[in-house]
């Protein structure tokens, strides 16, 4: 789907987080697991910021591994900080998709 960017502005940094709870990984696979979704629009950019947010926020961990194909790699994991935003974060998306699905099929005031 095509120009989602606007849309998934509020909700990218839930889904990386998602993304690092199920295990340790970097940005540019990140981006891929993204990408394969179907978020096509989605850049290594804009994950990388995420992930210095995440960093900034201490909601991950971050450890350098070496990487055969160049420099170290920074890899993410979860700590109980990123695991508590995480579940605040799939509350609030319960409320609003119940909320917008409520709208759609709520039928219209006479």
């Amino acid at each position: 789907m095509d120009n989602l960017t606007e849309m998934l502005k509020g909700v990218l940094e839930g889904c990386v987080l998602e993304i690092i709870s199920r295990e340790e990984t970097y940005g540019y696979e990140i981006t891929r697991q993204l990408n394969a979704l179907g978020f096509s629009d989605v850049v290594e950019g804009t994950v990388y910021t995420i992930l210095l947010r995440l960093e900034k926020n201490k909601l991950v961990e971050v450890e350098r591994k070496s990487s055969t194909l160049g420099p170290p790699r920074k890899f993410y994991s979860l700590n109980d900080k990123g695991r508590t935003e995480l579940q605040l974060f799939w509350a609030k998306w319960e409320f609003v998709s119940s909320k917008l699905h409520e709208l759609r099929e709520k039928p219209a005031p006479r």
